[in-house]
């Protein structure tokens, strides 16, 4: 039997579509076993501008699908994607009628009889795995077979009736799978095209399943808290096969990657035998199941990042999600990750049901001290109600639609707005749609939470160590002092860090804190590093051998010693009094990094005058007059060299080349 494997329309500009690797898992299956099968990532499509954004696109996607001539299509569907599922559906069926339309994932799993209930255009329902039941499906369809013997499908009978089949045994051992055949699907480098990517990213499946029953997720009760992985020794023959095919980088799909160390630590030594760490990949974790020495194995494995849901900083709220952890933990190990030069994603929510304004306010101050660790990449999000989860169970009959969630968009295909036609069918169905709506949070308006989580994330990545002093000076949660901010008027031409940056001064000015003087210090630190990693990367061409400082150089001068102060936060320590001690930091932003380091006088004056046209023996000759007492002229100009070749060691300087007097870099 001929099958199209479809992933319906999707499109965010942040994110990148990489190529569906379930979809390829079921059409190697379907191969293998006599059938046909034909991949159609019309998300791809949509990237390539081979889709139409308006009204029609759905026609324009049934057409595709038709050009394979399928017996049978079978759609992908997630939360987002459950509208332009059905859309889609419907638009084959006005097409091709008799044309079966079978859809599943995870949303259609858990909702399989309203589906067919309410969308005459769905023929079927294929619950959970569907290696082994799909191939078994087609061959029934085939053969005019009995489609009651088909274990995990939900079906529409000949008299109109719906029938949930027994679910079907889950597969015991995946090493029994056999490869993905990546062929059918277009080469890794059409997707680093289309997305605008710096590298080729390959998906490598680690395992299936979750022994957690998290309120949010539906990933546990999918797999029945269970948990299965491919053998370490598999998924390195995978890694290196996408490799040869060109995959640059890896993402490990499993959200218990390192629920088993003996596991972690068999597969990061085989990747170390074949030589596979120069290839980064990232992986996802619990912060738990984590430490020092693993994380380290890690990275010398080739690990750059992994994914936590750090979730919550309230222990209530931890308690009412069922997520078993110590929050307390959570700042330690994401305090390892940035240690061992990891680069942690940290999934935040806000806004449960039961949740007051203390409890969100714990969120974003857990949020802030894991941001002052150092370079993470924050994801602060309010809930999404996913069908199979605890939390569309507890909130059905609550939800209300008022903001979107960050896993609601993407339907957004011209990047303004929803077809109006979309939008209608998700207001017509709260159970199906339930991603799309919000469930009731009594501590707090959704929209002023909404305008929180939207800003949050900026001052996250550029101001946490301001704000997480500022909420400690004045005894403030940071969800209300982030409300004033965004109600302070802005000023014609100015920047986010230009408002944020006179509010705060205003704010200190206003209010009586409690000690924190060194406050503007960690303001004018904080805007120190933004300037160093947003500088123009066009360095000034010195002429003549004459050093030039970086573009991304910036050196300040603080009363007190800031890198102390860093520390201490770092560490988890929000001290409120700091002594005068003057100091002086050089800080070099870089593509993906930044280093501060201390300047002593002689270093801070010598870079001053580092402007690329200073040779070295006129700035020899200038510094003199102040720190060459001790030192004849000709030993202090052959110091002040040394010097200067450390600083361009460091990076902080570089020569142009000598060039008959023409400035040449």
């Amino acid at each position: 039997m001929r099958t199209s494997l479809v992933f319906p329309p999707f499109y965010l500009e942040s994110l990148y579509n990489l190529p569906p690797l379930g979809l390829v898992n079921l059409g190697t299956a379907l191969n293998l076993s006599g059938h046909e099968a034909v991949v159609r990532d019309l998300v791809l499509d949509l990237r390539q501008g081979l889709l139409p954004t308006d009204e029609s696109i759905y026609a324009a996607c049934a057409r595709r699908v038709l050009e394979d001539d399928p017996q049978l299509v079978g759609i992908s569907a997630q939360c987002a994607t459950y509208p332009p599922t059905l859309r889609l559906a419907a638009a084959l069926k006005q097409r091709e009628p008799d044309l079966p339309i079978l859809i599943g994932g995870h949303n259609a799993s858990f909702v399989d009889v309203q589906t067919l209930e309410r969308h005459s255009q769905i023929d079927m329902v294929l619950r959970g795995e569907g290696e082994a039941a799909l191939p078994e499906l087609a061959g029934t369809l085939e053969s005019g077979g009995d489609l009651a013997a088909v274990e995990g499908l939900t079906w529409r009978t000949p008299d109109g009736a719906i029938q949930a089949n027994p679910d079907r045994e889950l597969i015991r051992d995946l090493n029994q799978l056999p490869d993905p055949d990546h062929s059918l699907v277009p080469p890794l480098s059409e997707y680093k095209k289309a997305c605008g990517l710096d590298r080729s990213i390959a998906i490598v499946e680690i395992g299936r399943g979750c022994p957690h029953q998290c309120a949010y997720c539906s990933e546990s009760a999918l797999w029945r808290r269970k948990s299965r992985t491919f053998e370490p020794a598999r998924l390195v023959r995978e890694m290196a096969r996408l490799a040869d095919a060109g995959a640059e980088s890896f993402l490990m799909s499993y959200d218990q990657f390192t629920a088993r160390r003996d596991f972690v630590e068999e597969f990061c030594q085989l990747v170390l035998d074949r030589g596979l760490e120069r290839i980064p990949w990232h992986g996802i974790s619990r912060l738990d199941t984590v430490d020092g020495s693993l994380l380290d194995l890690m990275r010398r494995a080739g690990c750059s990042s992994l994914c936590y849901g750090a979730d919550s900083g309230s222990q209530k709220t931890l308690a009412y999600i069922r997520k078993r952890i110590d929050k307390d933990l959570l700042f330690t190990r994401v305090r390892e990750t940035t240690t061992h030069g990891l680069t942690p994603t940290l999934s935040f929510i806000v806004g449960f049901p039961e949740e007051g304004p203390e409890d969100i306010d714990a969120t974003l101050e857990l949020a802030l001290r894991c941001a002052v660790t150092g370079d993470i990449n924050p994801l602060l999000q309010l809930p999404t109600v996913l069908p199979g989860a605890a939390l569309h169970r507890w909130t059905k009959g609550r939800l209300v639609r008022q903001v979107d969630t960050y896993f609601a968009l993407g339907l957004e295909y011209d990047g303004r707005a929803r077809l109006p036609s979309d939008e209608a069918l998700i207001d017509s169905d709260p159970e199906l749609f339930s991603s799309f709506y919000n469930p009731p949070c009594p501590g707090f308006d959704l929209l002023d939470l909404d305008r929180i989580v939207q800003t949050f994330p900026i001052i996250l990545a550029y101001y946490p160590k301001t704000m997480l002093l500022l909420t400690n000076a004045l005894h403030r949660g940071a969800s209300g002092l982030v409300l004033d901010f965004l109600a302070e008027p802005e000023l014609p031409g100015e920047s986010f860090a230009d408002k944020f940056n006179r509010w705060v001064l205003a704010t200190l000015r206003s209010g009586p804190a409690d000690g924190f003087a060194h406050l503007p210090e960690a303001l004018a630190y904080e805007n120190a590093a933004v300037a160093a990693q947003t500088a123009d990367d066009a360095d000034a061409a010195p002429c003549n051998g004459a050093p030039a400082r970086r573009a991304g150089l910036v050196v300040r001068e603080f009363s007190v010693d800031m890198d102390q102060v860093v520390h201490d936060l770092r560490n988890g320590v929000v001290a409120p009094f700091y002594p005068p001690s003057p100091c002086a930091l050089a800080f070099l932003g870089g593509e993906a990094s930044l280093e501060v380091s201390e300047m002593n006088d002689f270093g801070r004056d010598l870079l001053a005058l580092c402007d690329g046209e200073n040779s070295p023996a006129s700035i020899a000759k200038t510094l003199f007059r102040d720190y060459g007492d001790i030192m004849d002229p000709k030993a202090f100009d052959a110091a002040c060299r040394e010097a200067l070749d450390q600083l361009a060691g460091l990076g902080f300087i570089r020569f142009g080349r000598e060039s008959g007097g023409v400035c040449s870099p």
